[in-house]
């Protein structure tokens, strides 16, 4: 059995940080401990000294965009850019093509992961109108939930009926997650402005069309149903101020019913960014103001927002360059988002065991994933070593996503990823993705 020790790290788990060394057998933590010695002569041993070793990141919203979409992206492509950017297992939404909203077609993307992943991985599947009868017969143990978009973005899975809304609410015992925007509202946004602009509208309006009462009106909506029913509600992408009052930090995160997800886009980027960034910051919900921007920090430090995600959803830059009503919306986050939370703690935003809270520990718990987003004994060694103290510049020689660009272009990052480990295997050292496909099927204790 493979053997590797980890020394002189600092371990970073359940809010704390302790300098120790860990010891991965086969797939798992075998154990940790202040001070632990050589096993064997083949052991590889990794020196961490000065260096955060962290659960590897949980991403519980991806676009990997196969089948279907694959001059975008593909499983193996993004999932290598993520293990490079310490995120070792994703939950990927179900928009490709054709849409999984069967479950022969959920099954596929399984199959197509289980020989190209280079992270672990779940499928969510995709709610409609009419596919209730496949909704029902999902397994909650080897599929994270169900995904609805409430607001159109990329694809054609918009769910605009209030009966089957209900239905579905009513019926499913799956984790329900929604992309929260009222269709209507900002229907009539664009309406408005293509009356102005035609096609060619600048997107500095797209806060506006994609605007903070859309966001409010689905989300109060949505959460008013789930207490209804009592659904398992979970509200990916928050990106407004006015939506936090809408949720609570007064319980637990065992004990909610209803949580919610901040992206690193929102905690990053502005409206006064557009000027220079235009369309590669266009994403659904749109990234707003500096104040709604604050506003969602405050939110996460409190424990009102639960999760840091990416929402990675490459396009081609030549996609995004298109007039913008023809742009999509997405961007590629995968390789860049541990880092660029890091940034925020070098700024004294957050601290490293708060990182780990929201993007390892609390997605772990709120999918209730089996053996994972922890460093403790028995546990899978899904494990990131991050060096704080090693500068380096986002370029096009760098960037590991197949659409070759990024929102980070030109950015200095103080902090890089040197190893990641999926299952107990070094898939990334020093700057070097290893052709190793090491992910697995996720699993789920329900």
């Amino acid at each position: 059995m493979k053997t590797i020790l980890i020394k002189n790290a600092k371990i970073v788990n359940e809010g704390s940080i302790f300098e120790g060394d860990v010891l991965i057998e086969g797939e798992y933590i075998k154990e940790i401990a202040p001070r632990i010695s050589h096993k064997s002569s083949d052991c590889k041993v990794i020196d961490a000294e000065g260096n955060y070793l962290i659960p590897g990141a949980i991403d519980d919203q991806v676009h990997f965009r196969e089948p279907g979409l694959t001059h975008k992206g593909t499983i193996a492509s993004e999932s290598r850019a993520a293990v490079a950017g310490g995120i070792t297992s994703f939950i990927e939404q179900p928009n490709t093509v054709p849409n999984a909203i069967t479950q022969e077609l959920l099954e596929q993307k399984y199959e197509i992961a289980s020989k190209s992943s280079y992270a672990n991985y779940s499928f969510m599947m995709g709610g409609t109108n009419n596919n209730l009868d496949e909704i029902l017969k999902t397994n909650p143990k080897n599929v994270a939930g169900l995904k609805l978009f409430l607001g159109s973005s990329t694809g054609d899975m918009l769910v605009d009926s209030s009966a089957a809304l209900e239905s579905i609410f009513s019926s499913t015992k799956l984790l329900i997650a929604v992309h929260s925007e009222d269709e209507n509202t900002v229907k009539n946004n664009l309406e408005h402005y293509k009356g102005i602009y035609g096609d060619d509208i600048p997107v500095v309006f797209h806060p506006e069309i994609r605007s903070v009462e859309a966001c409010y009106i689905s989300t109060e909506k949505i959460i008013k149903l789930a207490k209804k029913t009592g659904a398992r509600l979970h509200v990916f992408h928050l990106s407004t101020e006015k939506e936090l009052s809408l949720f609570s930090n007064k319980i637990p995160l065992e004990e909610k019913q209803i949580t919610a997800e901040v992206c690193i886009h929102h905690l990053w980027f502005s409206d006064e960014d557009y000027d220079t960034k235009g369309n590669l910051i266009k994403w659904n919900p749109a990234v707003k103001s500096a104040k709604d921007r604050e506003a969602l920090w405050k939110a996460l430090l409190n424990d009102t927002i639960d999760v840091i995600a990416t929402d990675h959803a490459p396009h081609t830059l030549e996609e995004k360059q298109q007039v913008y009503t023809k742009a999509p919306s997405g961007g590629p986050l995968v390789q860049h988002a541990v880092v660029a939370i890091f940034e925020a703690f070098h700024q004294g935003k957050i601290s490293v065991e708060k990182i780990v809270e929201k993007m390892a520990h609390n997605p772990a718990k709120i999918f209730k994933i089996e053996k994972r987003g922890f460093i403790k004994e028995g546990y899978y060694a899904d494990l990131v070593i991050v060096n704080p103290s090693k500068p380096w510049s986002v370029n096009k020689d760098n960037i590991l996503y197949q659409c070759g660009w990024s929102p980070f272009e030109g950015t200095n990052f103080k902090s890089r990823v040197s190893h990641t480990f999926v299952n107990g295997q070094l898939v990334y050292e020093n700057s070097t993705v290893k052709e190793i496909k090491a992910g697995k099927r996720l699993l789920f204790d329900r």
